[in-house]
């Protein structure tokens, strides 16, 4: 992520204008480049690849006081109470709120804000380079701090999230561990979009319309991605086939062992940055893994909670973040995760980047203050799957 101003004589003109001996054409400068640089740095932080934007913007009014009518979101069959995740402040810990599926849902909003500076001499000396690195920096903080939110939300929504009613509670779980310990296959992933498809019902609690596939997206670790290609040469079944014998005498060893199919293991091999696979976008994130953030924020929010055993469906365990991680699965289909986010009336952009005043002449320093208010929600964690490995 980069923002880079162009050498136009318009732009080094303005540059310029900002280090002013004048304080009211240097103060007009900021302005002028804030209300320029504002939407571009929203355009940025919008676009960027991360977990933030796994949720559907949802704009209004920054006057406004915003509101989702709830049961535009559920089945016409669920039950009267239904639950909602969200955060009262940026940052902190996600709350389960019970609410009528009849209710008008009134969300708590809270901003998200950057504060940066740089001596007035690089705006003398038309160094466009800093400039440029400045405004790169104010959006970096921002989706540093919406990364912090969103992955708190997103796998505490997960950790919890439960379907079905079988007797044994660990089989209502949305979230369970792979047929083999530390290992991700084939099988996996398809357990998966079943168990997702088995959540992920109609409106009416019935079969979509499409076929839809269950599973949009699948939010990994570089290690998994790792396992995904090695499917190019490694066995994939996990029943036993033809017995496979080889050698002779003592050097003789048999194999029930069967790979993919040659049209899967090819398109591995030829595609070794995988992007997708069986239909579903492969997110390599590198929070995710053993001893990362993002399965240490889902070690703690889990706490207790136990997922069926590897293989098993009557014996579970509770997520054990020292030797395990946990696989995000996402169906983006659904309106089930919303960040609400203001907009400005007057310029019509999320984030409002303006002239920070705090600097006085003596401190030769030129500054820009940038936020953005909103605020996210889980609607419906059926949304969610997990896989833990």
């Amino acid at each position: 992520m980069k923002i880079t101003l162009k050498r136009t004589p318009e732009q080094l003109e303005l540059i310029k204008a900002m280090a002013s001996k004048n304080r009211d054409t240097a103060y007009a400068a900021q302005v002028a480049l804030a209300e320029f640089i504002g939407p571009v740095v929203s355009e940025v932080i919008n676009n960027a690849p991360t977990i933030s934007n796994l949720f559907t913007p949802l704009q209004y009014n920054a006057d406004d006081n915003p509101s989702l009518p709830l049961d535009l979101y559920y089945n016409v069959f669920d039950e009267d109470y239904i639950q909602v995740w969200s955060q009262s402040v940026a940052g902190g810990l996600p709350t389960n709120m019970v609410q009528p599926t009849a209710s008008e849902l009134k969300f708590t909003t809270y901003t998200l804000d950057s504060a940066v500076a740089f001596d007035r001499k690089y705006a003398s000396r038309s160094r466009l380079d800093v400039i440029g690195k400045t405004f790169t920096r104010v959006a970096q903080e921002v989706l540093l701090k919406q990364e912090r939110t969103s992955s708190n939300l997103l796998m505490t929504a997960l950790a919890e999230a439960t379907s079905g009613n079988a007797t044994y509670s660990a089989k209502n779980r949305n979230v369970f561990r792979t047929a083999a310990a530390g290992v991700f296959q084939l099988d996996d992933i398809n357990k998966l979009i079943t168990k997702a498809k088995r959540v992920n019902a109609s409106w009416s609690g019935g079969t979509p319309t499409g076929a839809r596939h269950g599973i949009t997206d699948l939010i990994v670790s570089p290690e998994v991605v790792e396992q995904i290609r090695s499917m190019a040469y490694q066995p994939m079944n996990t029943r036993n086939g033809a017995t496979t014998v080889s050698g002779t005498g003592a050097n003789q060893t048999t194999s029930t062992s069967i790979p993919a199919t040659d049209a899967i293991r090819n398109e591995v091999w030829k595609s070794s940055g995988i992007t997708e696979f069986f239909g579903i976008n492969i997110q390599e994130v590198l929070e995710l893994g053993v001893g990362k953030r993002y399965n240490d924020v889902f070690d703690t929010v889990a706490g207790a909670t136990d997922y069926l055993q590897n293989g098993s469906t009557t014996t579970s365990a509770v997520f054990a973040g020292a030797t395990e991680q946990i696989l995000v699965g996402l169906d983006r289909s659904r309106d089930a995760l919303v960040r609400a986010i203001a907009v400005d009336s007057d310029t019509g952009s999320e984030f409002n980047l303006v002239a920070d005043d705090q600097f006085s002449i003596r401190q030769q320093r030129i500054g820009f203050y940038g936020a953005l208010e909103e605020g996210r929600m889980v609607l419906d964690n059926r949304a969610l799957v997990g896989l833990i490995m």
